[in-house]
């Protein structure tokens, strides 16, 4: 008997039979391949992924007697001989790499050794499994001559990689859990019709207690009529045939909800499979997943998903052999999302970044993808950077993959195609009404300027000036600075806001702001941009420090933010920081800063659409004509590859990086949730597969560069949580010390020791 994995020792009737393992692993992959109509492809890596196991090196190991053998390439020699030019590299580079992950097509240029070379060593038999051989030639598709790039291409190649990786984990993690008599929790039970109906009842609900508002206070009138206005008109677009939307509604217009709406209402219309909200910041995530679950009423329904967790994490996963553990079971050990919810929310980070990737663990979800409603919140923030494939990406979701997508934002970016930028998006419909109009309505703020280049202290004089003042800076750095030097001089207790808080203690600390502004008591914040994307909060005066008119704009949405103070009542600061270190903006963000500035010196209103539409365009366009929206030009190095389908899968998963300095979280032993939080660090020494204690876990995680966790380390400041079962994936803060009351985490010095903190 030939076996895919082992069972119990001694007891072969236990053990799991080759054949049923591929066949089992073909039918749930041709049923995820068959979302975007590639079936047979599916089934044919199924039923080839894993015939290297016939080899007798491979079942002495799993017996326990041999180390452990390649068992990946016999099945892409295969495809490659079987399905010919057409299709065999596309399908043998999932094969060769669903355990190391997709490798360059050709070149040694990586870490994992090049399909063709892996290939051109081959030696072995060629002989597929008896009972599982594979579909003909002829019933794959002959041809892909209509993705006429190599990204579309590509694309294709990771979302058949993606089919194979899930339904691999998934039917090892079935069998394992048949064989230990565990249950297998996966999915959820929830239509998104459920979900639709659910939400139409809180939009009533929210209706009738902006009226009781509007009674109380008639200037929230206009603003709550306007906001009706849009969410109608919105949902009335949704029978529209799926494709490309966008959704320009200033701050304050209720475009969250609205979008979700017409997310559900489009869904349910056209089939399709899901919800995908895509936001910039991880900060933002936890509190709209928070909106969600209030609108929706079902926590299960929604999946958070980004960087705090992620399984099978960078270090695991690149370079990784092509073995298994002994017993078979590695796969299931492994804690990746699938995204098999009807709900999620998600950064960009993680959904860009996956699909372009070449792991495992990033790929498994993207098949999920397909036939899904995509928001792309805040679409202002795309990577300037990446902002080609990013497009291109878009558009191939689109037409390839059955995705409706909606660029969502209070400034829509000069995405579309124009003379200046012929690399934007074509037939793009705007869900709003009237957008110019909209925001001439919900016109709440004026913008000055403040003279001069000023220090923290003319900063702090300018925040004592009000009694209700919020600061937005453009680093931790600078916000720490001005934080310090305001606690200082302010009798009232200043308020902190940066990621250097776990999102626990930010929901606790924006609960206090709300409270503060409502019952009109003193209170100054100074933050970072984490505040500008969702955040429900309304001051009379917000500064900004100078930055891209997109930001600008972000930060007015958190002033007057709902009308209380009247029209145009709201007032915006902005101010270029003084020249000193760590207050001037990154090298990043100062072609943003400096843009905008030129924008400024020709215009009477800089938050109106025609100066939004300029600073977008001249970005743009300078940068396009220096190379900058494809930095690495990943287009034309797929491009290059296109017919030879050997794409360079490793170099540009490599290369496509929306954060250049890798984030990392660590689990930080926050008070309030202190024996919580020791409770599930404790849990992940006792289960097999750490998912839903990861998700328990993500609000009390702060996300650091990989380099600061890695010297959080070495000063036995943090340390790892069962590194056996889980590797890097979970660090724990030891040093309480380090997490403030009010700062949050500081890793600057790890070995520092507060006698007096009495926070923790």
């Amino acid at each position: 008997m030939i076996f895919a994995h082992s069972g119990r020792e001694g007891d072969y009737g236990t053990w799991e039979p080759l054949v049923d393992h591929l066949l089992c692993v073909a039918t749930l992959s041709m049923r995820f391949a068959g979302a975007f109509g590639y079936e047979v492809a599916g089934k044919a890596l199924g039923l080839l992924h894993d015939v290297g196991k016939m080899a007798q090196a491979y079942q002495l190991y799993i017996r326990g007697q041999g180390p452990s053998p390649d068992h990946s390439t016999a099945g892409a020699a295969i495809a490659c001989q079987h399905y010919g030019r057409s299709w065999g590299p596309l399908l043998a580079a999932s094969i060769a790499g669903h355990h190391a992950g997709l490798a360059d097509g050709d070149g040694e240029k990586g870490q994992l050794s090049s399909l063709k070379s892996r290939l051109d060593r081959y030696k072995g038999n060629l002989t597929c499994a008896e009972g599982a051989e594979p579909p003909a030639p002829e019933q794959v598709r002959s041809s892909i001559k209509h993705l006429d790039s190599g990204l579309r291409r590509s694309l294709l190649g990771r979302m058949l990689f993606s089919t194979l990786i899930d339904a691999d984990r998934l039917a090892t993690e079935a069998f394992y859990a048949h064989l230990n008599q565990q249950p297998v929790q996966r999915g959820c039970d929830t239509s998104l019709g459920m979900l639709r109906d659910r939400l139409t009842d809180h939009l009533v609900a929210l209706a009738a207690k902006a009226r009781a508002d509007v009674a109380e206070n008639p200037a929230l009138g206009t603003i709550n009529d306007l906001r009706a206005q849009v969410l109608a008109h919105v949902r009335n677009g949704a029978a529209q045939e799926p494709g490309l939307f966008s959704l320009t509604v200033p701050t304050g217009g209720g475009k969250t909800l609205a979008s979700l709406a017409f997310a559900l209402d489009h869904a349910q219309h056209w089939g399709k499979r899901r919800i995908i909200y895509v936001i910039p910041f991880t900060s933002i995530v936890e509190q709209t997943a928070d909106v969600f679950r209030k609108a929706l009423g079902d926590d299960d329904a929604i999946l958070e998903h980004h960087s705090g967790f992620d399984g099978g994490s960078e270090r695991q996963e690149t370079g990784v052999s092509d073995a298994e553990a002994p017993d078979g079971g590695k796969k299931a050990r492994l804690a990746a999302e699938n995204w098999d919810r009807p709900v999620v929310v998600t950064t960009a980070v993680q959904f860009f970044e996956s699909l372009f990737s070449n792991r495992p663990g990033k790929c498994r979800k993207l098949h999920n993808i397909a036939g899904s409603v995509v928001i792309l919140d805040e679409a202002q923030t795309l990577p300037q950077p990446l902002l080609r494939p990013c497009l291109k990406l878009i558009d191939a979701l689109a037409r390839d993959f059955g995705c409706t997508l909606v660029l969502c934002t209070a400034t829509q970016p000069a995405v579309n195609s124009s003379k200046l930028f012929a690399d934007g998006l074509d037939n793009v419909r705007e869900l709003a009404p009237d957008p110019a109009g909209l925001y001439q309505a919900l016109k709440r703020v004026r913008v000055e300027t403040m003279e001069g280049r000023p220090d923290v202290a003319a900063l702090v004089t300018a925040m004592q000036s009000a009694p209700q003042c919020l600061t937005i800076v453009n680093s931790r750095r600078h916000a720490a600075d001005l934080y310090a030097a305001l606690k200082a001089a302010d009798r009232a207790e200043p308020r902190l806001l940066t990621t250097a808080l776990c999102a626990e203690h930010r929901r606790a600390v924006l609960a206090d702001i709300r409270e503060d502004l409502a019952q009109q008591r003193p209170v100054r914040v100074v933050a970072t941009s984490l505040v500008e994307a969702g955040v429900d909060i309304s001051f009379p005066l917000v500064m900004r420090a100078l930055a891209g008119l997109d930001s600008v704009a972000q930060a007015a949405g958190r002033c007057n933010r709902h009308g209380e103070h009247g029209r145009e009542g709201g007032r915006v600061l902005l101010f270029n920081p003084a020249d000193e270190e760590g207050h001037r903006p990154p090298a990043d963000l100062k072609v943003f800063a400096d843009t905008a500035a030129r924008v400024l010196s020709r215009t009477d209103d800089p938050l109106g659409l025609d100066a939004i539409r300029a600073y977008f365009q001249e970005l743009y366009w300078r940068k396009g004509l220096a190379g900058a929206l494809d930095k690495h030009n990943i287009l034309k190095m797929l491009d290059d590859r296109a017919d030879t389908l050997l794409f360079p899968y490793e170099t540009v998963a490599r290369l496509f990086r929306l954060i250049d300095d890798a984030q990392a979280p660590v689990i930080v032993p926050y008070k309030p949730a202190a024996e919580k939080i020791a409770g599930l660090v404790s849990d992940l020494s006792y289960v097999s597969s750490p998912g839903a204690i990861a998700r328990q876990l993500q609000p009390y995680m702060v996300q650091v560069p990989i380099r600061a966790r890695d010297k959080l380390r070495e000063a036995k400041a943090a340390e790892y949580v069962r590194p056996d079962l889980y590797g890097d994936q979970f660090v724990l803060l030891t040093n309480s010390d380090l997490y403030d009351a009010k700062a949050g985490l500081r890793w600057d010095d790890p070995t520092y020791r507060d006698i007096g903190n009495g926070f923790m």
